[in-house]
């Protein structure tokens, strides 16, 4: 039996329209005259979902009970035996109810498809198996169910069913994917516009990926190893020289000439790593190509130009770009074609651009005299031409014969190499011209004399120093590669270790100018400006110490004392003063911050404070006086009703004044950092509730969506001031005739309630004013206290490791977000952070705006503050 074929219409999110799609494409193949069936499908109440259902025949779901439960799953059994051409089969990562035939939903598609049943279903981006651990921390939401990658891409068809985020976002604020009291929470957590970006990326990135697979495939199974330019792809070749950004950039504008073009960079590296390249400018140049768009590889291969070709066809390059050989002409002449030559030749089809740039033909030069090898390793080149050319001679002597002529000339041949390999160019030259000299007196017919009878010996004595020049060469730029890796392995040790010390707390200043010292050897190092030393490193100086001072910026001299720096340790020194310029200036900056930021700050909330208190709390001091002056009032009778009014007065001015009192010693204690926050677990209906009763808000006013959440780690009283405080603003600002709603739900491990009105809201440029202490953002009515129920609730919270913060009610109106995190017992000790802290934990809350925080107080970001808009 011929097996069924597999579609599958894959979205970035709930929402996008995948099982419409699937139901309308049900329909059109319907109407083609195709046997289609819907086998199961999951309209979740959604109105356009189920209107496209009519007109299509639906297999009856099969009852399975479980656990007291009956839950409808897809009647296998019913479907096979139907046996239509086309299966509807929605949610493929779908578990199925004990008791099913299988455990998965997309294990129930194998058997349709082996019953030679063709397939149409869905499945989202967050339920692919491999993508599963990126989805959780993109949303922050883990996905239980999977199907494994190697189902999808045994597929026959995979169609992304996309839609752009901000479209998806309306059509759920528009109430067609979830229910209206969802969509607040909805939009604030999975369907944040930045997740849904993510996931419609990732979901286009995985579909590309399965598309370059299945062409990879294709061209395996069919042989086919031409080139196909489905579109640009200009693999440029990096040897770590400085003609790399030339070459990058050339690459760079190539892909750009034709749209949707691809530049990749790689770099081949031999096996043994000896091959020419500058790792600090091969990183300066992956920089630049993740700059430019493109992207970096490494392959190691031996054969550089075959691993570059070999490289290119793997990845279906179209084009390749390497620069002009660096050699000179004399180079390029002794040792054959090069690496541009050899890859034209193997390059085939695809074209190659040999790009000239500045370092092209580079000149041909001998080591330096001195080289790259040590004194010490040259003296023993010398000692081992000098010792062993007597030692070579005399055992060839005692063996010498007629037709040893051969054997001597290798041996000596044999000590000019061991000679270079040990001392370098020197001591081989030394060895070549001695070793032929002594052939020639005492193997060489006429023996005993320095007499060259033969050209050829002159020939001999030649090549004996020709040999000695190329060992020599060699030796002595594996000694300065050596040296090379081991100086910028110490300078990188160097430099990560001052790093870490800055990261792990230490003081930046001291901790550079101790490594400093400790890395170079150095007796002492000081930083000195001109107000004396700023920071010295411990040790002691020498009379015969030199002195070296580097320039940091213009503001201070980096002092060293030790011995004679060279110039490449001079140059690492330039870049540690730089660092050191830094710091000083980080330091400059930090302590102006914190010496005019706060000033500034504290005076606003003075200022503010001033101007409140000279109105806000004169208003009921002056009612409840005059009331109590009406009382005592001797010149005229009063009635009971006017006694019982001015009482009446009195007592509502003095409760108004309570309040203001109490909300400014709490912001008084909030600024000082000294608000005891009592953190034990607590469920947020026994807070809300009597929040509710404090107000004496019911049905009439406020509407509920308490979903079942756990228990959160929050202080009880003052998790209840903050829900009165956020009730009372919203039921101020809501129209009439409309409810407050009151919601909780839970995200992650974070419990969230929500406060919703549907009145004026906030202009977005001024949300960042709601919490800022004493601003009423318009308010004139000036009955509505000092403006600090906000400001007070966004310290509470924070106070108890939550926040509050400030959204856009859909369609209109302000939504206020209390963010708790889930209780999690955990093991009392002195370390238990803030953070951490257990059941009936004493902690203190942030300071407010303005004012830093004072020792031993836990480090929090500071609180901002606002009340009323």
């Amino acid at each position: 039996m011929k097996r069924g074929q597999l579609r599958v219409l894959l979205g970035a999110a709930p929402g996008v329209g995948k099982t419409y799609t699937m139901l309308e494409d049900g329909k059109r193949l319907l109407a083609e005259g195709r046997d289609v069936v819907v086998a199961v499908v999951e309209t979740h109440g959604r109105a356009g979902t189920t209107a496209v259902l009519e007109g299509l025949e639906i297999v009856p779901r099969m009852v399975v009970s479980h656990r007291g439960v009956e839950l409808a799953e897809m009647d296998l059994a019913a479907v096979i035996a139907r046996k239509p051409d086309i299966a509807l089969v929605d949610e493929l990562a779908h578990t199925n109810a004990p008791g099913s035939d299988h455990e998965k939903r997309w294990q129930d598609v194998n058997s349709l498809l082996d019953a030679g049943i063709d397939v149409v279903s869905t499945v989202n981006i967050q339920h692919i198996e491999s993508l599963n651990d990126v989805v959780r921390k993109i949303t922050g939401v883990p996905q239980r169910e999977t199907v494994p990658d190697t189902v999808l891409r045994a597929a026959d068809q995979i169609e992304v069913v996309d839609l752009a985020p901000a479209a998806l976002r309306t059509r759920l604020a528009d109430g067609h994917v979830y229910p209206a009291l969802r969509v607040d929470a909805a939009l604030s957590n999975y369907f944040r516009l930045g997740n849904l970006t993510a996931l419609r990326e990732l979901a286009l990135l995985w579909l590309a990926d399965e598309v370059d697979s299945a062409l990879k495939t294709y061209r395996q199974e069919k042989g086919i190893n031409s080139q196909w330019d489905t579109r640009e792809r200009v693999v440029v070749a990096l040897t770590g020289g400085p003609e790399g950004e030339t070459l990058l950039r050339r690459a760079a504008r190539i892909a750009a000439r034709s749209a949707g073009g691809e530049v990749l960079a790689v770099h081949i590296s031999t096996q043994d790593g000896l091959r020419d390249s500058h790792p600090g400018a091969l990183v300066a140049q992956r920089t630049l190509i993740e700059t430019l768009g493109g992207t970096y590889h490494q392959v190691v291969g031996e054969d550089v130009p075959s691993a570059l070709v070999e490289f290119a066809r793997s990845v279906n390059a179209t084009q390749l770009v390497i620069g002009v050989s660096r050699r000179s002409r004399l180079a390029a002449a002794l040792s054959g074609p090069g690496i541009g030559a050899t890859v034209v030749r193997e390059s085939g089809d695809i074209d190659v651009h040999i790009v000239t740039h500045a370092a092209a033909g580079g000149r041909f030069t001998l080591p330096s005299a001195a080289g790259a090898l040590s004194v010490r390793r040259r003296i023993w080149g010398f000692a081992l031409a000098i010792l062993g050319g007597p030692l070579v001679t005399w055992l060839l002597a005692a063996l010498r014969s007629k037709e040893s002529i051969t054997s001597d000339v290798l041996t000596y041949q044999l000590l000019v190499v061991a000679v270079a390999l040990v001392g370098g160019i020197w001591p081989a030259l030394w060895a070549a011209v001695l070793s032929g000299l002594t052939l020639d007196f005492f193997f060489v017919e006429p023996l005993h004399t320095i007499t060259v009878d033969e050209p050829l010996h002159l020939l001999a004595l030649f090549l004996y120093i020709v040999n000695a020049v190329l060992v020599s060469y060699v030796v002595d730029q594996a000694a300065r590669r050596a040296r090379a890796a081991q100086r910028a392995a110490a300078e990188s040790e160097m430099l990560a270790t001052v790093v870490g010390s800055v990261l792990r707390g230490q003081d930046a200043l001291q901790a550079l100018v101790s490594r400093t010292r400790e890395a170079f050897g150095l007796s002492a190092v000081c930083l000195i400006s001109s107000a004396g030393v700023v920071v010295s490193s411990d040790g002691e100086i020498a009379p015969d110490d030199q002195v070296t001072s580097i320039p940091v910026g213009t503001r201070a001299t980096l002092e060293l004392h030790g011995p004679d720096l060279a110039a490449y340790e001079r140059r690492l020194l330039v870049v540690i003063a730089t660092q050191f310029e830094v710091v000083l200036e980080h330091g400059d900056l930090t302590e102006t911050a914190s010496a005019v930021g706060p000033l500034a700050q504290a005076d606003k909330v003075r200022s503010a404070l001033l101007a409140a208190v000279g109105h806000d709390l004169r208003r009921p001091l002056t009612a409840a006086t005059a009331a109590v002056s009406g009382l005592r009032s001797t010149d005229g009778q009063l009635s009971p009703a006017d006694r019982t009014e001015l009482l009446a007065t009195a007592d509502e001015s003095l409760q108004t004044l309570a309040a203001l009192v109490t909300n400014l010693l709490d912001v008084s204690r909030l600024q000082a950092g000294v608000l005891g926050v009592h953190l034990a677990e607590v469920d947020v209906v026994d807070v809300i509730l009597p929040a509710l009763d404090e107000l004496g808000l019911g049905p009439a006013e406020v509407e509920f969506d308490l979903a079942e959440v756990p228990l959160v780690t929050a202080d009880f009283v003052l998790l209840e001031r903050v829900v009165v405080n956020l009730l009372a603003n919203a039921v101020r600002f809501a129209p009439a005739n409309t409810l407050v709603l009151i919601s909780t739900s839970h995200f992650a491990n974070v419990v969230e309630i929500r406060v919703v009105d549907h009145g004026p809201g906030i202009p977005t440029d001024r949300k960042d004013e709601v919490f800022v202490p004493f601003q009423r953002l318009g308010d004139t009515d000036n009955l509505t206290g000092l403006g600090l129920g906000l400001a007070l609730s966004k310290g509470f919270v924070e106070g108890m490791n939550g926040t509050l913060q400030v959204e856009d009610t859909p369609g209109g109106g302000l939504t206020m977000v209390v963010a708790l995190p889930v209780h999690q017992p955990v093991a009392t000790g002195e370390d238990a952070s803030l953070g951490d802290a257990p059941t009936g934990t004493t902690t203190q809350a942030p300071s407010l705006p303005g004012e830093t925080a004072r020792e031993p107080l836990p480090q929090l970001e500071p609180a901002t503050s606002d009340v009323n808009r």
